[in-house]
C-alpha cells in the first residue's frame, strides 16, 4: 500500500508540474527561441523560431537551407515562404500541410509551436501516466524533468512517450525527447536562449511589407 501511495504521489507531482507549464503559457502573448534538433538519421536543424498569439510562427533556417524564411499567418492559415531569404523576389504561398514545408517526421509549422507541445503532453498523459524525472542542469539552467508515457500503445501524433525538461523558474520547456511505440527515439529537442513576451516589431511576421 505505501508503495501504491508513493506511486501516485510522484504521479501528482508530475502532473503538477505539467498543469503548472500550461497555465504559464496560456498566460504568455509571445516567445522567441533558438531550437536545435536532432532526428533518429543524426541530421540536425538550426532554427531562429518567433511565436506571437493567436498562432504567428516565424522561423529563420540557420541549417539545413540557410537563410530561408517561412512565416505562418494563423488568420490566412497560409505559409509564406521565402526559400533564399526575405528580400529576394521568390515567395511561394502555401497550406500548411504542403509536402514541401512538413518535417522528417510530419511536424506541420500550424503546429510547431510550445502549447501544441504541451497540447500532446497533456493528451497523452490523459492516455497514460506521467512521472517525474527529478531536478537536472542544462547548460547553466536549473531545469525539472517529467516523463509522460501512453498506456499499451497508446501514442499521440506518433509519440507513445516524452522526457521533457522545464526550466525550473518559468516552467518553458528546455529539452524534449520522444520515442515511439517500438521504444525508438524519434527526435531530440532544444531550445535555448528564450525570450517570453517578446514585442516583436510590426514586420516581423509581415515581413514583405
Amino acid at each position: 500500500m505505501a508503495g501504491l501511495i508513493a506511486t501516485l504521489a510522484l504521479g501528482a507531482q508530475a502532473a503538477d508540474v505539467l498543469d503548472a507549464a500550461i497555465s504559464r503559457f496560456v498566460a504568455l502573448a509571445s516567445y522567441r527561441a533558438t531550437v536545435r534538433s536532432v532526428g533518429t538519421g543524426g541530421e540536425g536543424q538550426l532554427i531562429r523560431y518567433g511565436y506571437r498569439k493567436p498562432g504567428w510562427v516565424r522561423m529563420a533556417f540557420v541549417r539545413p537551407h540557410a537563410g530561408a524564411v517561412l512565416v505562418y499567418d494563423p488568420g490566412a492559415r497560409k505559409v509564406r515562404l521565402w526559400p533564399f531569404g526575405v528580400g529576394y523576389l521568390l515567395v511561394l504561398t502555401l497550406s500548411p500541410d504542403n509536402a514541401l514545408i512538413r518535417g522528417e517526421h510530419g511536424h506541420r509549422v500550424d503546429r510547431s509551436d510550445v502549447g501544441a507541445l504541451l497540447a500532446n503532453l497533456a493528451a497523452l498523459r490523459d492516455r497514460g501516466s506521467a512521472a517525474p524525472l527529478g531536478d537536472a542542469v542544462i547548460g547553466e539552467q536549473q531545469v525539472t524533468g517529467v516523463e509522460v508515457k501512453g498506456a499499451g500503445d497508446a501514442n499521440v501524433a506518433g509519440v507513445h512517450r516524452y522526457r521533457v525538461w522545464f526550466a525550473r523558474d518559468t516552467l518553458f520547456p528546455a529539452r524534449v525527447e520522444s520515442y515511439g511505440v517500438d521504444g525508438q527515439a524519434i527526435e531530440t529537442v532544444m531550445l535555448e536562449d528564450v525570450e517570453r513576451d517578446v514585442a516583436f516589431p510590426d514586420d516581423f511576421f509581415r515581413p514583405e511589407r
